[in-house]
């Protein structure tokens, strides 16, 4: 067994970083119930992209890309602008992405028929076919927890998900998913 080496002041109980002591209580579900609901977030979102995420390699692409597929074949003919605003990112990082998809042909660029300035984006058929691929294992993952939920769940399941999206987006993202 090594030799535990204290600084001055430390005690085997209450250990140091380079910064100062380290906190060793975790926090505590009874002072801070959201954070169950934090945490299931994280461990949700992280099995939900999974399965794309080992599609998506394979194509060298990363999440940036799934979105853009996503909403491309949700809404075939979307403006750039929209796109930009529905996935909050910048001009820069959505050209990159974008170029990536038109390049390897999943996704094409057309102008807009009454302004030639509009970029009007339509998936390939490839892109359709990537669009699915990825959605796939999604659809099953949903699909399972819903069987377990009764109708009433299932709302408040959805209501939930709703209340969670920033108030000032509300609105759109119902417009955006059809409801």
């Amino acid at each position: 067994m090594a030799d535990v080496i204290l600084k001055s002041g430390e005690t085997p109980d209450r250990p140091h970083g380079r910064t100062g002591r380290l906190i060793a209580e975790p926090l505590s579900v009874d002072d801070r119930p959201e954070i169950t609901f934090v945490e299931l977030l994280f461990f949700a979102y992280r099995d939900f992209i999974s399965d794309p995420d080992t599609v998506l390699a394979a194509y060298g692409f990363g999440r940036a890309h799934h979105r853009v597929v996503h909403f491309v074949n949700r809404h075939p003919g979307i403006r750039v602008a929209d796109l930009l605003d529905i996935l909050n990112i910048t001009k820069q990082s959505l050209g990159r992405v974008l170029k990536q998809l038109i390049d390897g042909g999943f996704i094409e660029q057309v102008q807009g028929p009454q302004d030639r300035r509009q970029r009007l984006l339509y998936p390939t058929e490839s892109g359709r076919a990537l669009a699915l691929r990825l959605m796939a294992p999604q659809e099953r993952r949903i699909a399972e927890a819903l069987d377990s939920l009764s109708p009433e769940e299932r709302k408040g399941a959805e209501l939930f998900l709703r209340q969670v999206v920033d108030g000032d987006q509300r609105d759109m993202v119902a417009r955006l998913i059809g409801q």
